[in-house]
């Protein structure tokens, strides 16, 4: 391919590369540029409650298994 078709060529995918990251999300961590942002998914107050509910019953659902091992292992040992 000639350097007079290639070099164009490939200066407009650049372009065109460097305006989509301007347009694409952030992903769920830091907001997009003040025309296309919006607030992330996972901070909005909903989702922080719903993470940390989830939290709270994971770690619930941690203590419960342990004492059942704990209940276990001492029902193991008193007989």
């Amino acid at each position: 391919m000639p350097d007079r078709i290639f070099m164009p060529l490939m200066a407009l995918i650049g372009l065109a590369m460097i305006a989509f990251s301007l347009v694409w999300p952030q992903g769920y961590g830091d907001r997009s540029p003040p025309p296309w942002g919006t607030v992330p998914i996972q901070q909005t107050p909903e989702m922080r409650a719903k993470i940390q509910r989830e939290k709270d019953a994971a770690a619930l659902r941690e203590q419960q298994a342990r004492q059942q091992v704990s209940d276990a292992r001492a029902a193991e040992a008193g007989q």
